[in-house]
């Protein structure tokens, strides 16, 4: 059984990005912020590809946060609709780190966890 919470800051930001990128999809294509039910199922999804070990809580916490963040990363100039916002991933919804747009996203994360 793999050890639990074998992550970094690093990936916590990265779990965190990937969540705000999830609700901003979510809100483009139904005008809605993810349901507590797809963060879960997109935390997993993002710890499997990943090979992380996010203990339960931890996991919790990061979805908590991406819902607090995300409207505030939707005020900012990034796109606002399903095609563009789709473009920052790559092939199997990995995040795409080389777009400026998640980048930006990924540092806004990584601001919000480092005051935590």
């Amino acid at each position: 059984m793999p050890a639990l919470d074998n992550v970094d800051d690093e990936a916590r930001a990265e779990l965190l990005c990937y969540l705000v990128v999830g609700h901003l999809i979510a809100e483009a294509r139904t005008g809605t912020w993810l349901r507590t039910d797809h963060l879960v199922e997109s935390a997993r999804i993002w710890q499997s590809a990943n090979g992380a070990n996010f203990d339960w809580s931890e996991r919790a916490r990061l979805a908590h946060l991406s819902t607090e963040l995300a409207p505030h990363v939707f005020s900012t100039s990034i796109p606002r609709d399903e095609p563009s916002l789709a473009k920052l991933f790559t092939d199997g919804w990995r995040l795409d780190y080389r777009s400026p747009v998640v980048q930006g996203v990924y540092e806004i994360c990584a601001r919000r966890l480092r005051e935590a």
